[in-house]
């Protein structure tokens, strides 16, 4: 089963999406609480955008 993005309102009234593998585990979320919908909907692309291609920097030597 493929990893879905999850956009749901938190308690301030905000937006958030969560990343979910397959499995159900979440494996990213939203580090900001989005004013709007479409905000939050113009992250979760962003991140399909350039997550695909992005390089991994290891910042821990």
């Amino acid at each position: 089963m493929a990893g879905k993005f999850e956009l749901y309102e938190d308690k301030s009234g905000g937006f958030r999406f969560r990343l979910k593998a397959g499995n159900g585990e979440i494996i990213a979320t939203s580090s900001e609480s989005y004013t709007t919908k479409a905000g939050a909907l113009n992250g979760i692309e962003s991140i399909k955008t350039n997550a695909a291609g992005a390089n991994v920097d290891d910042q821990t030597s």
